[in-house]
């Protein structure tokens, strides 16, 4: 059994496609450590008695991490989850892929905060049909910046209770948290975009499976749909209390590595060799985002009985007390070779259609690309973070490719040194030893080889870490503005390190946008990348606690486009407030980054 490839469905949502670890036997199903069930007390009971719990905060990270993004559910009882952060994925399980029967909803009977610092999802029954007449819950990350960079580690980790079902009584379950790839989100299949799985457990069992799904579908190098996991591991406990499931991407080392966490104890290890190089940098090298849900039936649960069935009850909750996402970055070990470039922010000059952003050439994915407009000059930018000692830039080039053009490097994103030219450029793979030092690397393009624009399909380069070099601290973050021109305009799409995303305000002024750091830091740099609707007059702010603010810098004549701006401050909170609009329209930036240590 397998399931079906992902799909879109008709509002353009990227249809849910996960895998199940249905090759078990029954011998290693029997192998599974006995646990206790604990009977059913209803949503008035148990699994509300253990919502009404004072939630945890997020712990300190680990030892060489450090915390680049969370979420503790701190909103009012009743409330759905915040939009600018979380966004809904609603419609028939039918539709994604995995046999499941639910509707997903985004009512605040099936997602909600309980007001005690915990977010709620919740399978609800109507009618005497076991197998229909199910609603339940599913959201997803707006951001999907979640990845481990080159050289660095990222753990993710969230504390939840699993439903408080048994075997008797919770057939049918399938709770679920859970990351897909960045890149499906942009047209690279399901599963070569890579997706893990960090909690499933189905049945009421009391257990959990970790699974990596890459490759193709169905069989491949990690036979779909099954895919490559740890198999049923017990969870004592884990239906009556609260657990912390996390997995870490480790790419400091050789081979490269994935590890499963229950409670803190590696409980299963995948390295890289368990597959070509190609299928695991298609799977890995890239973020991700954060999903969970609450599924009911499909081929997951029917592999182990199935369900839901007439002893199935109503009301099950799979509640979480907070996620966090820890990052460790390269430090002095980055591998040499490795592509430094990959997944950071990326700008241009132009791009040839919506297809063709300058992200696609920094994605790992040689499917991909960047296509400028047709005339010259153009340029491709990336910001790599920090500063680095770089030692190799090399050039994917597709059929449209530079006939002259420069590799350049700043410190700032405004001052550029070039450490390559050519005037004789012929297309296919430059690469080119260079000595340098900069945090942002571009090729700037004054020659096209072609008709067309300049095409890249992907831009690598090599180096170490430099030093002094400020980080980009706001990627990911947690982003609030005092409005949204729509709903394909939240505020989060700003900090989300995609170029071809943006936020807008309502059409009046004064607005602002805020970003949530997640503790003090010393600000040295703040970057805007105005849409055509930019500011004329604002203000860059610092604040200790998102009421009172520090100005930075100011001015009442901006000129939009991409404004690099030194500053000097200090605080958790970093905004950008607006007093008057250039345009008819709002407040409209691509992306607001913030530097510093």
């Amino acid at each position: 059994m397998h399931d079906t490839p992902p799909h879109r469905t008709p509002s353009g949502r990227t249809g849910r496609v996960r895998g199940w670890t249905a090759g078990l036997t029954a011998a290693a199903t029997l192998a599974l450590v006995a646990v206790t069930a604990v009977a059913y007390a209803g949503t008035s009971g148990s699994d509300a008695r253990a919502g009404a719990l004072a939630a945890a905060a997020v712990p300190a990270p680990p030892p060489g991490f450090q915390l680049t993004w969370s979420d503790e559910f701190n909103a009012a009882a009743g409330t759905g989850v915040n939009t600018g952060t979380w966004k809904y994925d609603t419609g028939p399980g039918s539709s994604f892929g995995t046999g499941e029967i639910e509707t997903m909803t985004n009512s605040t009977a099936n997602v909600f905060h309980d007001g005690n610092g915990h977010l709620v999802l919740r399978a609800l029954h109507s009618g005497t049909d076991p197998r229909a007449g199910w609603t339940s819950g599913r959201i997803e990350t707006q951001a999907a910046t979640f990845g481990a960079e080159a050289g660095g580690v990222v753990r993710m980790e969230s504390s939840i209770q699993q439903p408080n079902v048994t075997t008797a009584n919770g057939a049918g379950y399938w709770p679920a948290f859970w990351m897909l790839g960045s890149t499906l989100r942009t047209g690279t299949p399901w599963p070569t975009s890579g997706e893990v799985d960090i909690l499933e457990d189905i049945n009421g069992r009391s257990s959990v499976f970790g699974t990596l799904h890459c490759g193709t579908n169905p069989g491949g190098p990690c036979n779909e749909s099954t895919g490559l996991g740890s198999g049923e591991r017990a969870c004592a406990g884990c239906q009556t209390g609260y657990h912390t499931y996390a997995v870490e991407i480790d790419r400091s080392k050789s081979p490269e590595e994935i590890r499963w966490y229950l409670d803190g104890a590696n409980y299963f290890t995948l390295p890289a060799t368990r597959v070509d190089a190609t299928t695991w940098n298609n799977a890995v090298h890239h973020p991700f985002f954060i999903i969970y849900d609450l599924a009911m039936g499909g081929g997951f649960p029917d592999a182990f009985g199935g369900g839901p069935n007439a002893s199935t009850i109503s009301g099950g909750q799979l509640n979480i007390d907070w996620v966090a996402v820890y990052n460790k970055g390269p430090g002095s070990t980055t591998p040499p070779g490795t592509n430094i470039a990959q997944g950071k922010p990326t700008t241009a000059s132009s791009q040839e259609n919506a297809g063709t952003a300058a992200a696609l050439a920094t994605d790992g994915n040689t499917g991909t690309r960047w296509s400028s407009a047709f005339s010259d000059p153009q340029w491709l930018q990336v910001d790599l973070g920090q500063s680095y000692n770089l030692t190799n830039v090399t050039l994917n080039w597709e059929a449209a490719y530079g006939r002259a053009y420069q590799v350049q490097t700043s410190p700032d994103g405004a001052t550029w040194t070039t450490v390559a030219s050519t005037t004789t450029g012929d297309g296919g793979i430059d690469s080119y030893t260079v000595s340098g030092a900069g945090r942002y690397v571009r090729i700037y393009g004054t020659q096209r080889g072609t008709a067309y624009g300049y095409s890249l399909w992907e831009l690598s380069v090599a180096g170490t870490p430099g030093t002094g070099g400020a980080t980009l601290l706001s990627q990911g973050r947690a982003t609030t503005a005092s409005s949204q021109e729509n709903a394909g305009t939240a505020a989060a799409l700003a900090t989300d390190g995609n170029t071809g995303t943006r936020w807008s305000s309502a059409f009046s002024d004064p607005q602002w946008l805020q970003v949530d750091l997640g503790a003090a830091h010393s600000i040295s740099r703040v970057a805007l990348h105005w849409e055509a609707a930019y500011a004329r007059a604002f203000q860059v702010q610092t604040s200790d606690d998102g009421t009172t603010w520090t100005t930075v810098y100011a001015t009442t004549t901006g000129a939009g486009g991409t404004q690099n701006l030194t500053v000097s401050g200090s605080g958790r909170y970093v905004r950008v407030n607006g007093t008057q609009r250039a345009t008819a329209y709002g407040y409209s930036l691509w992306e607001f980054q913030i530097y510093g240590t």
